[in-house]
């Protein structure tokens, strides 16, 4: 699993809580911090995606 943010991101901080070993906060948006999700983060990867409030997280 691939994870992005786009720039829509308000930084809100919600991926970053949901699954901080992929994501993290960047200056002015969240960031990814991992190259490729590994299998035990991507249930909560989801659900960060699935949460975020500007649907910014996409998911490949």
């Amino acid at each position: 699993m691939i994870v992005k943010i786009e720039d829509t991101c308000t930084a809100c901080g919600l991926c970053v809580d949901t699954c901080p070993e992929v994501f993290d906060m960047g200056d002015e948006m969240a960031i990814v911090i991992v190259e490729e999700v590994p299998k035990e983060y991507e249930e909560a990867v989801q659900q960060a995606a699935d949460e975020c409030p500007v649907e910014a997280i996409v998911i490949e």
